[in-house]
């Protein structure tokens, strides 16, 4: 398949959802459950992402370089430090790790 197909045909599913979306009664978004599934996806759906990354390999789970940085990137979340600071240490971890042999 041509990947500008692909990626027309990725364009015309994503327009559709978002008309889909639009279509929606606003009753029915209104709805308490609606508004903290809402709330809840995104975080869910980032994190399932991050896991996968971090941890699968084709289709082995692996346990490497990438996951000392997740690891770091964590213990900095939970010291409060900024974004960029987060960012950072994970870079240097990961690299720090690879350049080891990790």
């Amino acid at each position: 398949m041509n990947t500008w197909i692909a990626i027309g045909l990725t364009v015309l599913g994503c327009y559709a959802v978002k008309f889909a979306g639009l279509l929606v009664p606003a009753h029915t978004v209104e709805r308490p459950y609606v508004r903290r599934l809402a709330a809840l996806l995104p975080v869910a759906l980032l994190a399932a992402l991050t896991a996968q990354q971090t941890f699968a390999d084709g289709h082995t789970l692996v346990l490497d370089a990438r996951a000392a940085g997740l690891g770091a990137a964590a213990v900095a979340l939970v010291l409060r430090a900024p974004f960029l600071v987060v960012v950072g240490a994970a870079v240097v971890v990961t690299a720090g790790v690879r350049a080891i042999g990790g």
